[in-house]
């Protein structure tokens, strides 16, 4: 047998990061806690004026607070929109590779015209409150409503316009073009140059965007940020008694508590599976504390909004929640004051009609999503699967066992349960016999008695998968594991066992590469298609490790002046901000 053990994802509550919102008891923790940095981020954006129509589409850049480089603390970054009322319009999970992270908004006809703050944070920076959050103006603009009186003579946080960023030859980044003056649907070539090695590399963000006539100030550039947020904090800031927000180092945290049914005490010492269902099932475990919380990292992408937790054993009668976060708080929240003039008029009923005709061609220029990881429910093993298709049908899925596979089945367990064993793979004749049971499950739905699904309807089933490595789930060990594939997939909804509980989680939010208009191919298909894009050209993350990068893209309809806008910091964390004006004629 190959003695791969498999350690399935399980976290035993020691210290504070076993806690979402730990109440800090003693000086020694309060001096492990002042041990991790603190964060601090910025978002690189395509605001801050928004038509109904339009996207927001942002990049993020999440560091370490006492050196200014890219974090690696935080796995996960959290982008929110909130309005005047202090409610959240959403709330965004991105995954982050090294700090860095995407994602975007489309702004609806059922958003509301108004004054709008974007945030970004991490569940570590909650911890400083606002102060340690970005935080930017955010103007929506709904064309569709009658009534636009917010914007009429009201006072608010309003600031003197910033000045633009004059690029310096100090720089080590450059943008280079070829001329200044294009026509509609005209190839734009264009260079990042890096003239000082390493001095330069880094990651940047670069959009070309129509000048915007109804932008009354410009957007938070990485230069303004670093002297902005020059003096947040560096380390937590708590004090004994205090509840911390734990840094989501190890994945996205997911917690919750476990009773017990009749008394509604907390139950502590309790075994809880997690998983996400289906063919890229994620299985894991989590034990709970003394308060009857458990807490379980997912260090993996999942494509299910839908975790399953359950009791280990079934022998018990106990009540499972999922809990969520804290929202942050936003009750001090100060907003910017947009001005609507009349001479706006014109300028914002062409740009509404032209979203709406640039989104009724949506679907001939979508973005495309990136495939993530992939996902690898056996974590290294290669399943040996069995296509029931293939073989006669048996009635029951215990007769399919018997008579189909070879290296599976009902073992009986004197007056305990009967329990399904995996044969094991024997690489050595010194190798250790075991009778340890298998992990089942189906549909990706964990089976904590296998006599449950002895008679299931083998008819239903269109697969099954064997691993026969020896897995150890929490503290128990397993020989092998069954993944059990229906055709309909649909076991959860028919299949209700005892102490399980569904929930429903955000899914965060997916990367994308972001639709690039290009004209001059053969069997053109766009010439017919009108083109009114305002935002010729974004690229959210892109990483200078070189002398420099080569773009091109083409301009639309829309002619007028165009700013080309560079944002960023270097591996060291200088921060970079380049502005270049093109005209369309």
């Amino acid at each position: 047998m190959r003695k791969k053990i498999f350690l399935i994802s399980v976290f035993l509550v020691q210290t504070f990061y076993g806690w979402s919102q730990y109440v800090m008891k003693s000086y020694s923790e309060l001096a492990q806690l002042e041990k991790v940095p603190q964060e601090k981020v910025y978002l690189s954006h395509t605001g801050p004026v928004l038509l109904s129509g339009e996207y927001l589409y942002y990049a993020f850049y999440c560091f370490n607070a006492q050196n200014n480089r890219q974090s690696d603390i935080s796995k996960v970054g959290y982008v929110a929109l909130v309005n005047e009322e202090k409610q959240h319009v959403f709330e965004q999970k991105i995954r982050l590779e090294n700090g860095l992270g995407q994602g975007d908004f489309f702004v609806s006809t059922e958003i509301p015209s108004g004054n709008y703050k974007l945030l970004g944070y991490t569940q570590w920076m909650k911890n400083n409150g606002l102060s340690q959050v970005f935080k930017e103006n955010i103007t929506i603009i709904n064309p569709y409503m009658a009534d636009q009186t917010v914007f009429l003579g009201k006072t608010g946080e309003e600031q003197e316009p910033r000045q633009e960023i004059a690029n310096t030859l100090a720089s080590p980044i450059l943008l280079e073009f070829e001329k200044k003056e294009y026509t509609p649907r005209e190839q734009v070539k264009f260079s990042v140059r890096n003239y000082k090695g390493n001095l330069g590399f880094g990651s940047y963000s670069i959009k070309v965007k129509k000048k915007d006539e109804l932008q009354q100030k410009t957007t938070l550039r990485a230069e303004d940020y670093a002297r902005s947020y020059l003096k947040v904090d560096k380390l937590i800031r708590k004090n004994l008694g205090d509840s911390i927000f734990l840094p989501e180092q190890r994945g996205e945290l997911l917690f919750g508590s476990v009773a017990n049914k009749s008394t509604k005490e907390p139950v502590s010492d309790v075994h809880v599976v997690v998983s996400f269902t289906g063919a890229d099932f994620i299985l894991k475990q989590a034990i709970t504390d003394a308060s009857g919380n458990f807490y379980a990292y997912l260090k993996k992408d999942y494509t299910s909004s839908r975790p399953v937790l359950q009791i280990a054993d079934e022998n018990v009668d106990y009540t499972i929640a999922l809990k969520k976060q804290h929202k942050l708080d936003v009750s001090n929240l100060e907003f910017g004051s947009f001005k609507l003039k009349e001479s706006m008029k014109a300028s914002i009923e062409e740009r509404s009609v032209r979203n709406q005709i640039e989104n009724q061609f949506f679907q001939v220029k979508p973005d495309s999503v990136l495939l993530g990881y992939p996902i690898d429910p056996f974590d290294g093993g290669i399943p040996e699967v069995v296509q029931l298709d293939e073989y006669t049908r048996f009635p029951t899925f215990e007769e399919t066992l018997v008579e189909v596979l070879n290296n599976a089945g009902y073992r009986s367990n004197g007056k305990d349960n009967d329990y399904i064993r995996i044969l094991q793979d024997f690489e050595t004749i010194n190798e250790d016999y075991n009778d340890f049971p298998a992990i089942v499950l189906f549909d990706g739905v964990y089976i904590p008695n296998h006599e449950l699904v002895k008679e299931y309807d083998a008819r239903k089933i269109k697969s099954i998968g064997l691993i026969r490595d020896q897995f150890q789930l929490g503290n128990k060990q397993y020989q092998g594991m069954m993944s059990v594939e229906t055709f309909d997939g649909d076991y959860l909804l028919y299949h209700n066992h005892k102490n399980i509980a569904k929930a429903e989680i955000d899914l965060p939010i997916a990367k994308k590469n972001y639709f690039q208009q290009r004209y001059n191919l053969e069997g053109d298909n766009f010439k017919r298609i009108p083109d009114y894009r305002t935002l010729l050209f974004w690229r959210p993350l892109l990483k200078i490790e070189n002398a420099g990068l080569e773009f091109d893209f083409f301009t639309s309809d829309d002619k007028g002046e165009y700013e080309v806008l560079l944002d960023g910091f270097t591996t060291y964390g200088k921060p970079i901000s380049l502005r270049e004006t093109f005209t369309v004629n």
